[in-house]
């Protein structure tokens, strides 16, 4: 039987570098999903496609070929054969992926590649819809989130390390923004599946939110 598992969370939560953590000390692969929907983002913008025209972000969709990559400095998200992993981490294209999410026709193509990958060998999935629709039979689901204060702080002290002077009052409205249209969007809104445990990481450093997780995961395995 594959070995699935699934973590969901809010924006800022840490999913990525966690659950690179957790897939390393498990030996299997990590598919990040959000780096997907912003590769689609990101083609819009470039495009100069309205992220908020559907039709035109389906048909948009429906004509790239996305593919991924895993080597030895983490995932690597292709588009059309270009490697975007190195442009899609702005606060723009996050807000790009979050509106293109929200269509239905656009979640259905990528949830089709997501759940094709993850048939195909053991893996680990995050996103925001992993536990309740991509891998609704995963081995472990946890859902990881913080204070959305906590997440801002986060953010905003990767985006100083980067050089940036944007305020910690506009990236804290930025993550409730991002939670907004997450949480409320009419198709698969990012929401705790009834059976995934809840890991709240306000308090807990890295390594602690990794060990939680390893637990939940052997408990699940052989509990």
């Amino acid at each position: 039987m594959r070995l699935n598992i699934g973590i969901d969370g809010p924006v800022g939560a840490g999913k990525s570098t966690v659950a690179d953590a957790v897939a390393a000390r498990l030996g299997i692969l990590h598919l990040d999903t959000g780096a997907m929907y912003r590769g689609l983002g990101l083609t819009a913008l470039r495009r100069g496609i309205d992220v908020q025209d559907e039709q035109a972000i389906i048909d948009l969709c429906n004509s790239l070929k996305f593919t991924v990559s895993h080597e030895a400095d983490g995932q690597h998200t292709f588009v059309d054969g270009e490697d975007l992993t190195g442009l899609i981490r702005t606060q723009e294209v996050g807000m790009a992926a979050s509106t293109v999410s929200r269509y239905a026709e656009v979640r259905k193509a990528m949830v089709r590649l997501q759940q094709q990958l993850a048939a195909e060998t053991d893996m680990l999935l995050d996103g925001r819809d992993i536990c309740t629709t991509v891998l609704p039979n995963a081995t472990a689901k946890i859902y990881l989130t913080a204070s959305a204060e906590e997440r801002a702080r986060r953010r905003w002290l990767e985006l100083q390390k980067k050089g940036s002077d944007e305020p910690f009052e506009q990236v804290l409205e930025e993550v409730k923004a991002r939670d907004d249209q997450d949480m409320n969007r009419p198709v698969e809104p990012l929401r705790q599946a009834e059976d995934a445990v809840l890991v709240d990481s306000t308090n807990l450093n890295f390594e602690q939110v990794v060990d939680a997780i390893l637990a939940i995961v052997e408990e699940k395995r052989h509990g």
